[in-house]
């Protein structure tokens, strides 16, 4: 059983930062995988990026609209998994969500069986 606990969203002006904390507990595997998405009103759950909960922590992957302006990173130690967020837009505005793989290299919400309850993220304009 894995538990995922967001933090850090908020109300941001475009170009602004901010940086998103997970926090997990249970079960981890070497193959284990943690992940961000998002999902904005009237949208599709969006992949966001993921990294691997230990071993290589280059084996990283982002999606296309935030490569160059998000980076993921992971503090074993703190069992916490980072996103930090820059040159956020409007269109960066919604829910961000944790969630946790057993294993697989899949980019798909289906792939994830662990989810946190959410943090909303707000830019403007």
């Amino acid at each position: 059983q894995v538990q995922l606990v967001e933090s850090g969203g908020g109300l941001v002006q475009a170009g602004g930062s901010l940086r998103l904390s997970c926090v997990a507990s249970g079960t981890f595997f070497s193959s284990s995988v943690i992940g961000w998405f998002r999902q904005a009103p009237g949208k599709e759950r969006e992949f966001v990026s993921r990294i691997r909960w230990t071993g290589w922590s280059g084996d990283i992957r982002y999606g296309d609209s935030v490569k160059g302006r998000f980076t993921i990173s992971r503090d074993n130690a703190k069992n916490t998994v980072y996103l930090q967020m820059k040159s956020l837009k409007p269109d960066d505005t919604a829910v961000y969500y944790c969630a946790a793989a057993s294993s697989g290299g899949s980019d798909s919400p289906t792939s994830f069986g662990y989810w946190g309850q959410g943090t909303q993220v707000t830019v403007s304009s």
